[in-house]
């Protein structure tokens, strides 16, 4: 087995999913246009031998084998193999790990990997799968939305009312304190003219969030059967969630040899399932197994990005496990900036180096987690540049 190294990666800002949102009239495929031509301008020449992209919603403008339309509308090599994958909110993440596991066997030498979701364009359970809403299979098996399996979480975890609330704040001000630092935004490509995060909402305060009542209780009727018959208290409000958004991020993973400079290597990348009726904690087993992987632990990693899947989960990594919190995030997350749910991995690779460079850390993690049991976990040694 070689290394593999991330050489470089890109994002584009996160743009609302509304007709007027800041990215809402490119198509997906542009998306990936634009984050591929910054890979080249910022790479120089390559020749990558596939593109991995995780997208959810793989309906209508970003169906059709998404991969393929995105190879082609941004002219990469006709020898190019085209990947389209769908790992719930992990995809992003986990094509990347694909591109990883190929380089790192020999079987490539240049990939770019990561994804994209125009939530816009297709919206959220657009695909209108029968899983959605078969009542046949068994309640274990049913589908239930992330968002119903946040409350249930929370219930299940104990987390408060004001522990969400303060993971909310929490995420909302370091997000708008760090939106124009450069270093922290080194990989954030201005797309379409859109030149920021378009979700944030400096206006949050701890009032405005305590005033805010629950509003995903409904749902618990509708999708009794799947809770079979469960019952707990609403917790989650509309600022608990992270908002629909679009956006995409890129990666070029590749062997040594490329001639070009690498930003990171890949220390290890695992991924995990977890029980659907533990919702949202499988990415808790893709980081732990990642850690056990590569002998480390939390308090080795410099910087962490751990999805904000609903204020649940980082409020359950920040009360249990023992990471500093001035290392988790430090840009804002999900909760802020949104949740384009096929880009999400790729975008936290790029913001994980970007963080890592902005402090000259060296080890970091991105974890992220999915709805009914989906995981994954990816930790990178920074590579000085600088001779420093």
């Amino acid at each position: 087995m070689t290394d593999a190294y991330l050489y470089d990666a890109v994002r584009t800002p996160r743009g609302k999913a509304r007709p007027d949102g800041g990215l809402a009239s490119l198509s997906p495929q542009e998306l990936v246009r634009q984050q591929a031509a910054a890979l080249k301008a910022r790479c120089g020449v390559f020749e990558p031998e596939a593109l991995i992209l995780g997208c959810v919603t793989q309906s209508g403008a970003q169906g059709g084998h998404i991969a393929m339309l995105a190879k082609l509308h941004a002219g990469l090599p006709d020898a190019c193999a085209a990947h389209s994958i769908n790992n719930y909110c992990a995809s992003g993440l986990s094509a990347i790990g694909q591109a990883v596991a190929k380089v790192a066997s020999g079987e490539a030498a240049a990939i770019i990997a990561g994804g994209v979701e125009s939530m816009s364009q297709s919206p959220f359970l657009g695909d209108q799968a029968s899983f959605y809403a078969n009542a046949e299979l068994p309640p274990r098996a049913r589908f239930v939305p992330p968002v119903l399996a946040a409350d249930r979480l929370a219930s299940a975890e104990g987390i408060t009312r004001a522990e969400l609330d303060a993971v909310t704040l929490a995420s909302q001000q370091k997000a708008a304190a760090t939106e124009r630092d450069p270093l922290l935004q080194h990989s954030r490509i201005a797309t379409v003219g859109l030149t920021g995060e378009e979700c944030i909402r400096p206006q949050t305060t701890a009032e405005s969030l305590a005033a805010a009542p629950p509003v995903f209780g409904a749902l618990q009727e509708e999708y009794a059967g799947a809770l079979e018959g469960a019952r707990f208290e609403p917790r989650h409000g509309i600022a608990h969630a992270p908002p629909i958004c679009d956006g995409a991020g890129l990666a070029l993973v590749g062997g040594a040899g490329l001639g070009i400079v690498p930003r990171a290597r890949v220390v290890a990348f695992a991924e995990s399932g977890g029980d659907p009726a533990a919702s949202l904690t499988a990415g808790f087993a893709a980081m732990d197994k990642v850690l056990a992987r590569s002998g480390m632990t939390l308090a080795d990693m410099d910087r962490i990005e751990f999805m904000e899947a609903f204020a649940v989960t980082i409020a359950k990594f920040l009360r249990d496990r023992d990471a500093d919190p001035a290392r988790v995030n430090v840009s804002g997350g999900h909760l802020a900036k949104g949740h384009p749910m096929g880009a999400s991995g790729a975008i936290l690779t790029s913001t994980l180096l970007d963080a890592l460079d902005a402090c000259a850390g060296r080890y970091g993690l991105a974890v992220l987690t999915g709805a009914m049991g989906v995981g994954a976990a990816m930790i990178v040694e920074r590579l000085d540049t600088t001779g420093g």
